[in-house]
């Protein structure tokens, strides 16, 4: 009698290298040799509103048009950060994130093109009293979380309300 076991155990140990040979292309662009994570992008249009005026704001609107189609949503606000260098020592770097005195958030807005859009936006205080409404037309753009090399993840495009103005953020 002919025991198969020892082949059956080499084809499965051939196979599951072969496997693991392809592990290394998994994420990666086709032929770049270089790897893609699954970070994605949102699209949509961010608003950031600076102090002083973000004391003062308890509530906000976005309404973004393309064309004659129009959207409005509220706006979460969240505080804004940035962050302060801690230093480093023996190769690693630290940082603490700080907050600047803003609030900051974020629309989701799917199918927004690469093309100018209007948006218009409008500040509250806790009274519901207009703190600011103003209207700007911008162009999102492609954003790369992981470089050009790994294909766009959405669209983006973002306001700042400062000063009484409301500018493309840069």
């Amino acid at each position: 009698m002919i025991d198969h076991a020892p082949m059956v155990i080499t084809r499965y140990r051939a196979t599951a290298l072969a496997l693991l040979a392809l592990i290394p292309a998994c994420g990666s662009a086709a032929g770049s040799g270089s790897e893609c994570s699954l970070v994605g992008g949102r699209t949509g249009v961010g608003l950031e509103v600076r102090p002083p005026l973000a004391a003062g704001v308890a509530r906000a609107s976005m309404r973004i048009c393309r064309g004659d189609a129009c959207r409005t949503s509220a706006v979460r606000l969240d505080p804004s950060t940035t962050t302060r260098p801690g230093g480093c020592s023996g190769g690693t770097c630290s940082g603490t994130a700080v907050r600047t005195g803003g609030v900051q958030g974020f629309v989701d807005v799917p199918g927004l093109p690469k093309a100018p859009v209007t948006v218009t936006v409008v500040l509250r205080d806790a009274s519901g009293g207009r703190v600011l409404d103003r209207t700007l037309t911008v162009t999102p753009k492609g954003v790369f979380p992981n470089g050009p090399r790994c294909g766009e993840a959405g669209r983006q495009t973002g306001v700042v309300a400062a000063g009484g103005r409301l500018t493309e953020r840069r």
